[in-house]
């Protein structure tokens, strides 16, 4: 069974940047997506590759600010976020889908527990 664990969330000043990772056990190379959910909101799209061509793609309010790439042989997953904003306070999940493109949250199947991303002013 494919698990997942995030880490490298925390506290940031807005202009800075955080890098969360996303550890994939007995993965099986499908794609990999990163969402949030800020309090009171749905889960939403962030980012997602697709393992075996690296294939990226974006949720358009982070698109030149963060970037998705993939270590193979660690099997992990980052988000590198840059020039945080205030409204880019969440807990960030990852999770695995056997499809691509797959930008909507029920197209995965397993998530990881989140990791708290809070941007201050």
């Amino acid at each position: 069974q494919v698990q997942l664990e995030e880490s490298g969330g925390g506290l940031v000043q807005a202009g800075g940047s955080l890098r969360l990772s996303c550890v994939v056990s007995a993965f099986r190379g499908y794609t990999v997506g990163w969402f949030r959910q800020a309090p009171g909101k749905e889960r939403e799209f962030v980012a997602t590759i697709r393992w075996t061509t690296g294939l990226s793609d974006y949720a358009y309010s982070v698109k030149d600010r963060f970037t998705i790439s993939r270590d193979s042989a660690g099997n992990t997953v980052y988000l590198e976020m840059n020039n945080l904003k205030l409204e880019d306070t969440a807990v960030y999940y990852c999770a695995t889908s056997p499809l691509w493109p797959a930008r909507d949250k029920s197209q995965y199947y397993e998530w990881g527990q989140g990791t708290q991303v809070t941007v201050s002013s």
